[in-house]
């Protein structure tokens, strides 16, 4: 009966870990990074084996996973006085720092080395440079340094899809450079919307985010202007002819009302709307991107029938 009871906490106890650490990789981000890599490598026209590409996207999953850790290794102090980030891992104490940065470090070198082995050393390059601009670039010089971090270092986000071309191709060309610009373009609104309802947050941490530094109403101009932008550059796919009007059409419709809000965002005085705009862009920023991969993906699916 004790030996049962033991096994139980000790299982309980080990999941607990793997559970941490788990966190630690920032799975809901992974996610995104690993459909929008999946993308990238199914829209392509060479046909990768399920063993191969399913394994190569595994160790894209490990590399976003490895960057995740890293980040809230370097970040440990500030996502601990920031409500959004407090119930973090290493703010609670549950995994220490020197444990995040070994694990991080050692997921990275895992994480390439295996996409390397099971796919190119393009792949496993363009991941490599992904990681160390998550990092280096974005987490340790510009996040706490300039108003532009988001800008600059949404590169390392708008990546991914770009290694799942690469993946199945081993080269490049304008396919996934196209959708690297609608992730890079999607990213300032996305977290400048954010930003304004969690502005008190990257004050208190004392985060240069766009709001905090120049004000709400010049952040909610910049939110529109790059809804604008994005809008044409979600056209492409279309333009260079490798999405049709089964993507094209839904995705005017998407640009269209997210330009709606962000302009309702941008007329408005009322600060309780305005937080409630901000709120909803920025939910339907996420949803407003994946349908456009899923559309993508749609079209890669009908030709394949075709």
């Amino acid at each position: 009966m004790y030996k049962a009871a033991f096994a139980n906490y000790q299982n309980n106890k080990n999941l607990l870990v793997f559970k941490n650490f788990y966190n630690l990789m920032k799975p809901r981000v992974m996610s995104l990074v690993v459909f929008t890599a999946l993308v990238g490598l199914l829209i392509s026209n060479v046909k990768v084996d399920f063993l191969s590409s399913s394994l190569a996207l595994f160790f894209v999953a490990l590399g976003a996973g490895a960057a995740g850790a890293l980040n809230m290794w370097y970040d440990s102090e500030i996502d601990a006085v920031m409500s959004r980030t407090c119930l973090r891992p290493i703010p609670l104490g549950k995994i220490s720092s020197k444990q995040a940065l070994y694990f991080g470090i050692s997921l990275s070198l895992i994480s390439i080395w295996g996409l390397y082995i099971f796919s190119n050393i393009l792949s496993a390059g363009i991941l490599a440079i992904t990681i160390g601009f998550y990092i280096f670039i974005y987490t340790i010089w510009l996040k706490r340094r300039s108003v532009q971090n988001i800008v600059i270092g949404g590169a390392a986000g708008a990546f991914p899809p770009v290694i799942g071309w690469s993946i199945a191709n081993n080269n490049l060309s304008i396919e996934p450079i196209v959708l690297f610009l609608i992730i890079f373009f999607w990213t300032p609104s996305h977290f400048w919307s954010l930003s304004l309802y969690k502005s008190a947050d990257y004050k208190k941490a004392k985060i240069p985010m766009l709001p905090v530094v120049s004000g709400v109403d010049f952040t909610k101009k910049n939110i529109f202007a790059y809804s604008l932008i994005l809008f044409p550059i979600t056209i492409l796919p279309f333009y260079f002819k490798f999405a049709g009007f089964v993507y094209l059409i839904p995705t005017i419709l998407l640009g269209s009302f997210y330009i709606f809000l962000t302009f309702k965002l941008l007329t408005t005085n009322n600060k309780r709307y305005t937080e409630i705009l901000s709120k909803k862009i920025f939910a339907f920023s996420i949803l407003y991107l994946f349908l456009i991969f899923a559309l993508l993906l749609t079209e890669s699916f009908i030709k394949f029938l075709i």
